[in-house]
């Protein structure tokens, strides 16, 4: 599976949302993605990538694109 995939699949099986439903994707634009369901996506990524957040990032990671930008930060490639 590619990093992209599952990127995908964690905030797929993390909100509850369609594949189609990922691009423009933020915070608390879906009931799901509230500060808890933040912090389970991020655990999710975490484990995924075997990786942890700086806090920093964590705040900061306020839409699916952003996502994407700040993982690169740890070497994960989308």
């Amino acid at each position: 599976m590619t990093n992209i995939s599952k990127y995908n699949q964690v905030f797929i099986d993390s909100f509850d949302v369609s594949l189609e439903e990922l691009k423009g994707l933020t915070y608390q634009s879906i009931e799901n993605w509230d500060s808890v369901g933040h912090m389970g996506m991020i655990a999710s990524l975490e484990d995924e990538f075997n990786i942890i957040l700086e806090m920093d990032d964590i705040v900061d990671f306020s839409s699916y694109e952003i996502g994407m930008e700040l993982l690169k930060k740890y070497g994960i490639l989308l």
